[in-house]
């Protein structure tokens, strides 16, 4: 029987080597994910390797590229370890390579031609001896996990298995599943600073800054942003509803059919912004301020904006191509030029790279910890496969099913929107400069 100062008890287990892979873009507390995963499997006897940069050298194996130690894997132990819960950046590097993006349904794993990167993934992983698979990252991440588990599951019975277990990241805090992501509050934080300094600058000028915040698909980070930076306004793709909402028909490049898509309604959304700038002017005698908006608006621009904006493997627009603060701020200073005869200088920034790699603050490290230990205890302790490890109320660790986060014939994974109707989402309105619509 243990105490309450001893550690739990050792599992049986047949585990010799873990592999642990970051993809995607950076997030605060990744190392403590990694460090703690880690140092959990090294303490029960289970050799840990590091896959630098995420799929992109998995995905090259083969007779004349065979795995490299130091090229392409570490052996993550105890000095490599030493004190890296804390640290900055990603230890082991990562990428956005996508080994499963040709398949874009069930049939397709029975496909060679669109199997054939996650086989060299499997592969190689074997090749390695590697018994397990720690994978983090985002919903493309997860996507990738699921449709090499799957992958396996076609393999003949005498094949070995490589159970995965996923850990959830993305400082936009979309994540189905899981309350909060690790590095969401660090991001935040450091962005909200920003934001304060912006304040300063703007009540010194009499001006505005109009700052895009990252968040392509959700506002997470940009009501967190304009809450904790005191922001006049903050919009994100949730408030593209009603008035602020339009339907354009387009014909798909791809397949030549005429669709339907919802854009915002661009004029709508820069009276709003000016009907707060004149309220606070005209009411509070404060003729200046901060408006945060969300870059994901980029995706609900007309398409005369996006025609010849190129997209990445995964699909997604190439955001930083639009400069979405700089087209807001302009019409926005045209917009209150015209209702009110004057100038209003509106200065637009983007903001968000600066805190992908930002030094973690205590809750995210915590975090960040508990789903390292977390991936440990799934594989281990619950001998699962296929599960994305989560937490809630205090750091109670659940393992979510990856069936109940991807559509299981689609194989694409579901958004997690702020809710309009939440207290979270409501927060922003009380906070925000009041205007009567």
């Amino acid at each position: 029987m243990s105490t309450t100062l001893s550690r739990p008890p050792r599992v049986h287990h047949d585990f010799r080597r873990v592999a642990i892979l970051f993809a995607g873009g950076p997030a605060p507390a990744a190392n403590a994910v990694i460090s703690t995963a880690a140092v959990s499997f090294l303490r029960n006897d289970i050799e840990v390797i590091g896959i630098l940069h995420g799929y992109s050298n998995l995905v090259q194996f083969g007779p004349d590229h065979p795995m490299q130690e130091g090229r392409d894997y570490v052996k993550l132990d105890h000095a490599r370890l030493k004190r890296t819960r804390n640290s900055q950046g990603i230890m082991i590097g990562s990428a956005r390579t996508n080994p499963g993006k040709q398949v874009t349904c069930r049939a397709d794993l029975s496909d060679p031609n669109r199997t054939a990167q996650l086989r060299t993934v499997y592969e190689a992983l074997c090749s390695l001896g590697v018994n397990a698979l720690v994978s983090i990252g985002g919903d493309d991440t997860l996507k990738t996990a699921n449709k090499l588990q799957m992958f396996q599951d076609q393999l003949p019975s005498s094949s070995p298995r490589i159970p995965v277990v996923h850990v959830p990241k993305t400082i936009d805090n979309d994540y189905m599943g899981i309350d909060f992501t690790f590095g969401y509050f660090t991001a935040v934080e450091t962005l909200a600073t920003e934001v304060r300094n912006l304040l300063a600058d703007a009540e010194s000028t009499n001006s505005y800054f109009l700052v895009e915040t990252m968040g392509r698909s959700a506002g997470w980070i940009a009501y967190g942003v304009a809450i904790a930076g005191e922001a006049s306004l903050v919009i994100s793709v949730e408030d593209v509803i009603g008035k602020y909402r339009s339907e354009e028909t387009y014909v798909d490049p791809k397949t030549g059919e005429t669709k339907t898509r919802p854009v915002l309604n661009i004029d709508e959304g820069i009276k709003r912004i000016v009907r707060t700038m004149r309220v606070r002017e005209e009411t509070e005698n404060k003729p200046y301020g901060v408006i945060v908006v969300a870059e994901g608006l980029a995706e609900y621009l007309p398409m005369s904006y996006l025609k010849d904006v190129p997209r990445d493997e995964h699909g997604h627009i190439s955001i930083s191509h639009i400069n979405l603060c700089e087209l807001f701020s302009q019409l926005v200073s045209q917009e209150y030029t015209r209702q009110t005869g004057k100038k209003r200088r509106v200065k637009g920034l983007q903001l968000g790279y600066e805190s992908r790699c930002a030094r973690p603050q205590a809750f995210d490290v915590m975090l960040g910890s508990q789903l390292g230990v977390g991936a440990y205890r799934a594989l281990v302790e619950e001998q699962r496969s296929g599960v994305m490890v989560s937490v809630s109320g205090q750091l109670d660790l659940h393992y979510v099913p990856f069936s109940t986060l991807v559509d299981p014939e689609t194989l694409v994974t579901i958004v997690r929107y702020v809710k309009s109707d939440s207290d979270f989402h409501q927060l922003a309105r009380f906070l925000e400069t009041y205007v009567h619509e």
